[in-house]
């Protein structure tokens, strides 16, 4: 009965392809050289060419990570960071929050200072909560571009850095809520007049640096002077608790920030929680690989029909199928509005050299019918592939009676 609970949903969605529906033509070959696509309506598959092929899916890989996190955590979930006072130092101690970005800092600080904080000796960073084999995922190139910024339990802004190079070789913030810091000078050696989004992560230190400066300055703002260093340290397990800082952003929230922006960095952040409270901390790449293995297991993808190499799709060793990622949208349909709305579908993109795919859903009489187009293949005529489906998937609704839903309010 279990290994049946397991793989019924694939066998709904594959024996779809069996059953009679109207004759529809594949894509042309100009559009479709290569890859998987597939359209579903009530669990039935009613458009599908190589739905079982083993694709590699670009960033359309992290509705899989939001639906574990969605499922696992809750959408009500949010991160906590704590503060504890020993021996006149502040330990800040992190979870891996992904939102804490400029303005979260600057809030934290604000409630510090209600708290009665005015001074500290060092700034200790405890970082410790996420012990990985390397630091960015698999797939990430380790330059300078903020897609592939490092992991981190206490990053900040993503652990990128937006600075602004003037004509006179000034250096100065380039966000109106971060302000300027020492960090910036050095990021800016050798830049060119104008403004820069830079990975601050190759050095861990550096990211460390980022960190520790952006919590000083803003406590400083709210008048609490840190006197000693910064610095990386465990917290005290006697340490009293000061703080217990509660991010301002849900888990849905920071969802469909992810998915909006498709930023790496969420989805991995997200990922590696998830596999710290499977497994226990502290939080690693195998303990996330092996979490969201095991819940795609779980939710009934078939055995060999997906392959985790981490969670934001920038591994090219990460693969589905088009009917594997066909159930994760399924699954998916509580949580549809977080995808981002474009073109009246809701829909989430993924590229890579030679990889352009859409997931998502179209409209139909208010129910969503999922589609998946995964191209691996020179040539990204994904945008073609996909009105074509759309094309069809609508002469298919006309045959039955229903109507297009036109989006949010109509």
């Amino acid at each position: 009965m279990r290994l049946l609970s397991l793989i019924a949903p694939t066998l709904v969605l594959l024996l779809g392809l069996l059953l009679p529906r109207p004759a529809i033509a594949v894509l042309p070959a100009e559009v479709f050289a290569g890859g998987g696509y597939l359209v579903s309506q009530n669990e039935r598959v009613i458009l599908a060419q190589n739905p079982a092929g083993l694709l590699i899916p670009a960033s359309t890989w992290k509705i899989a990570t939001a639906l574990m996190a969605l499922e696992q955590l809750g959408p009500d979930f949010r991160y906590q960071t704590h503060f504890h006072l020993a021996g006149n130092r502040l330990y800040i101690k992190g979870f891996g929050d992904p939102g804490l970005v400029s303005e979260e800092v600057a809030a934290i600080a604000g409630q510090l200072a209600d708290r009665g904080l005015r001074e500290v000796g060092d700034l200790v960073l405890d970082d410790s909560f996420f012990q990985l084999e390397q630091p960015g995922p698999d797939g990430s190139g380790g330059s300078l571009r903020s897609y592939d910024a490092a992991n981190d339990a206490l990053a900040v802004n993503f652990n990128t850095i937006k600075i602004e190079v003037q004509a006179d070789g000034r250096v100065i913030s380039a966000e109106p809520q971060t302000p300027t810091l020492p960090i910036m000078q050095t990021m800016a050696a050798d830049r060119p007049a104008g403004i820069h989004r830079l990975n601050v992560s190759q050095d861990r230190e550096r990211s460390r640096r980022y960190s520790g400066e952006l919590f000083k300055h803003l406590l400083a703002e709210q008048g609490i002077v840190v006197h000693g260093e910064i610095r990386a340290g465990l917290t005290p397990a006697d340490a009293p608790l000061l703080y217990r800082h509660q991010s301002s952003r849900t888990l849905a929230d920071t969802v469909r920030e992810m998915l909006l922006y498709s930023n790496n960095f969420i989805a991995n952040q997200l990922y590696l929680t998830c596999g710290a409270q499977t497994a226990g901390a502290p939080a690693t790449w195998e303990k996330g690989r092996l979490g969201l293995e095991d819940f795609l297991d779980r939710i009934g993808l078939a055995p060999g029909s997906f392959i985790v190499a981490e969670g934001s799709g920038l591994s090219r060793a990460n693969r589905i199928s088009p009917a594997s990622l066909g159930l994760v949208l399924e699954r998916f349909r509580p949580y549809a509005e977080l995808l981002p709305f474009w073109q009246g579908r809701l829909v989430k993109s993924g590229t890579l050299q030679g990889v352009y795919a859409y997931a998502g859903f179209f409209r139909r009489d208010r129910e969503l019918d999922p589609f998946v187009v995964i191209l691996n293949q020179p040539a990204n005529t994904r945008d073609r592939a996909l009105d074509l489906l759309e094309e069809q998937w609508l002469l298919i609704q006309a045959t039955a009676g229903f109507k297009p839903d036109s989006g949010p309010g109509h």
